[in-house]
């Protein structure tokens, strides 16, 4: 499965949330799309509740069935709850820590700019959006990328208090992710205990 670069808002309108951020669509046209979508939503299977649970995570997170499987499977060996486990685990990617800390109004924009060499983790260029950030790194923005617009413009007036995980240094325009966040600090609404008795059956 390629990464899904089709309407946002037709995922928004699948799940009935606005995954990928404020939607005006999805405000306007709150029902799946489709010329059935107006219609009254069917109830939904036990494990198509489960399966919708792994989708909204991905397409949230931008995260391949692979790589998710991986992450999965590496919540499930550690110590701790594996639905908690799993949502820290893509807390601490990269391009999310990008997105967090406000270098980028989506994740998918924090993608590309880890993609295009222009984010550091303590000092060292890193392209690798999935790379796992560890606590008490520092993630930077390269000092030759400091003078992009759009950077800039992401960062001006961004609520840096949002996410108490993350410390930020405006004059240097770096962030350290300073723990890993309970689940009770994750904003996303995830029903992470779905994806694990959904993964149980396979």
């Amino acid at each position: 499965m390629a990464r899904y670069i089709g309407p946002k808002s037709r995922i928004a309108r699948k799940f009935g949330e606005a995954i990928f951020g404020p939607d005006k669509v999805l405000s306007k046209r709150n029902f799946p799309p489709g010329q059935h979508g107006v219609n009254k939503r069917k109830k939904t299977s036990e494990y198509g509740a489960q399966l919708n649970e792994k989708q909204k995570a991905k397409y949230t997170y931008g995260v391949l069935e692979r790589q998710f499987r991986i992450l999965f499977e590496e919540a499930s060996r550690s110590k701790g709850v594996t639905g908690e486990v799993l949502l820290q685990l893509l807390e601490s990617r990269l391009d999310n820590i990008v997105f967090r800390l406000g270098i980028a109004r989506s994740r998918a924009a924090a993608r590309q700019i880890v993609s295009h060499c222009h984010i550091t983790v303590d000092g060292k260029v890193v392209n690798i959006p999935s790379y796992s950030v560890k606590p008490g790194q520092i993630v930077a923005v390269r000092e030759k990328s400091k003078s992009l617009e759009v950077i800039a413009d992401n960062l001006a007036g961004f609520n840096h208090a949002k996410y108490p995980w993350l410390e930020w240094d405006n004059a240097s325009m770096a962030g350290k992710y300073s723990y890993v966040p309970e689940r009770a600090d994750i904003p996303e609404n995830i029903k992470e205990q779905s994806i694990v008795e959904l993964y149980s059956k396979q």
